[in-house]
């Protein structure tokens, strides 16, 4: 059964992250775990005659016990027939989240850093996991509601029951990666929505900066950047015959174009180059650009 996995701590992001879990669950037919990842206490000693403290760590595993078990029943009774399981993990967050998710399909975090007004201010446990991650990590901003991902009824108005908005896609042409493509495509066709596919590509790179343009060169490499596009994803337009695919080939870096692209989006997809270092992780520029300013849930997705 496929399995979807969320890190749950209480905060607004985190419960937020658990509430689009659930829907994605609910649409994949998966298993949702909720995890909460606190690292181990130590005890500590009030000052004078070294006499221990009243010690917290019960205190905390209780308070996690609750906080499972309530969001749990909140989002059973939203979804009747969801399999939910929870979990506590008393060891470091990211490698908690890592090894919780190991066997599950998709791993989902809230996040407070999505936004032009935090900045790349993702946290230490959202940005270690995916950068380490060998699975797609969505990450989710508080306050996320589910009519987002949803057009405007006719009076404009949030709603769910009107068709999802657009699937972003920002694709490398360089080095696209099938999982990242597959994943895109297939969150199109669970949600019945478009798929907006973005390319961008920098004249720079042929003229060199401060090199004057040449504007018939400049709409040969235009054309040359579209044609690019449209050879990588014509095996998956034949894969999904129903899909609904819009490319954009762009001058500039793609992270501007879609961080303006994800204001109508439900979902923004970008790729992360795995690279399995002994020390820190990596994912991009682009990629890094998309977290510091979408305004949409961000899912990153690992390939080779």
């Amino acid at each position: 059964m496929p399995a979807i996995t969320v890190g749950l701590d209480g905060s607004p992001e985190s419960i937020a992250a658990a509430d689009w879990a659930a829907r994605e669950a609910a649409q994949r037919e998966a298993l949702l775990c909720l995890v909460h990842a606190q690292e181990p206490l130590y005890p500590v000693f009030a000052p004078l005659g070294g006499v221990p403290a009243p010690d917290t760590t019960e205190v905390q595993r209780t308070w996690a016990a609750h906080l499972l078990s309530e969001t749990e029943t909140r989002l059973a009774e939203r979804h009747p027939g969801l399999k939910i399981t929870t979990r506590q993990a008393e060891e470091p967050a990211v490698a908690a989240l890592l090894t919780a998710a190991g066997d599950t399909d998709l791993l989902v975090l809230g996040s407070r850093g999505l936004g032009t007004v935090a900045g790349f201010l993702v946290g230490s446990v959202a940005l270690g996991v995916v950068a380490r991650a060998e699975l797609p990590v969505v990450l989710v901003r508080g306050g996320e509601r589910a009519e987002d991902e949803h057009l405007p009824d006719a009076a404009g108005a949030g709603s769910t029951s009107t068709p999802y908005r657009d699937v972003v896609l920002g694709l490398d042409l360089e080095n696209p990666g099938d999982a990242v493509i597959a994943f895109a495509f297939e969150a199109a066709r669970r949600r019945g929505a478009g798929l907006r596919v973005v390319h961008g590509w920098n004249p720079a790179a042929v003229y060199g900066y401060g090199a004057a343009l040449d504007a018939g060169l400049n709409e040969e490499l235009a054309q040359e950047a579209r044609n690019g596009l449209a050879e990588v994803l014509r095996p998956w337009r034949d894969k999904f015959p129903g899909a609904e695919v819009r490319e954009q080939s762009v001058i500039g870096g793609a992270g501007r174009h879609l961080a303006h692209a994800s204001r109508d989006a439900a979902l923004v997809v970008v790729g992360r180059k795995t690279r399995r270092a002994a020390i820190g992780g990596h994912i991009g520029p682009v990629t890094h650009a998309v977290l510091q300013h979408a305004s949409a849930p961000v899912a990153v997705v690992p390939h080779d």
